[in-house]
Order: structure tokens, then C-alpha cells, then sequence
């Protein structure tokens, strides 16, 4: 099991190596947006990773070209629905355009 934190939310979850960080974000509780469904169409999982970067696999150009249709990209930046966890502990933060997606894909969560 490989450590999922979700640093400004103060949430944390364990999950198996393969999982995505949008599924682990759905596991833990975690305000991260999915207007696609997690099918790489949009940006609004958009995080930036704090630690463990390295440990990912690089983005892929389909992931690359829907980051560049997102607010305040950063070196740090990935999207959720894409990001696969291994076997080191990462922590992130959502971005603000993420959360404020999921409050409007889930309005009975504000």
C-alpha cells in the first residue's frame, strides 16, 4: 500500500500501487473535481504534486496538452485522473480551480 496525502485538506489514504490519485482522492474524502469522469478530457483534477514527484511516471502528450487548458500550471503540476500511484508516498495539494469544481459538480457538499 502506497501513501496518499492530500496536504491543505489534512487527509490521508492508503491505496494499492495502480491506483489513480483522483481514486484515491475518492477514497479519502478529498474535494478533487471530475467534470469528465476521469477520462483526461479536462482539467478540473488538476493538482500540483508537493513530494514524490519523481516517483511518477512522466505525463503523457495527451496529458500535457489538457494541462495546457488549465489555471496556474506549475513544474509540480499533474493532472489526478492520470497520475498513477507506485510504490512512493506522495503528497499533494488540489489546486483551487479543483475543488471549486467538485463544490459545483456536488453542490450538497458546500
Amino acid at each position: 500500500m502506497t501513501r496518499v496525502r492530500f496536504v491543505k485538506e489534512g487527509l490521508e489514504v492508503e491505496v494499492s500501487p495502480g491506483m489513480t490519485l483522483l481514486e484515491a482522492a475518492r477514497a479519502c474524502g478529498a474535494h478533487m473535481g471530475s467534470a469528465c469522469g476521469g477520462n483526461c478530457a479536462c482539467s478540473t483534477c488538476h493538482v500540483f504534486v508537493v513530494t514524490g514527484l519523481a516517483s511518477l511516471a512522466e505525463p503523457s502528450d495527451e496529458e500535457n496538452d489538457i494541462l495546457d487548458k488549465a489555471f496556474d500550471v506549475r513544474a509540480t503540476s499533474r493532472l489526478g485522473c492520470q497520475v498513477r500511484v507506485g510504490e512512493s508516498a506522495i503528497e499533494l495539494e488540489l489546486t483551487r480551480e479543483s475543488r471549486q469544481a467538485f463544490l459545483d459538480e456536488h453542490p450538497d457538499e458546500r
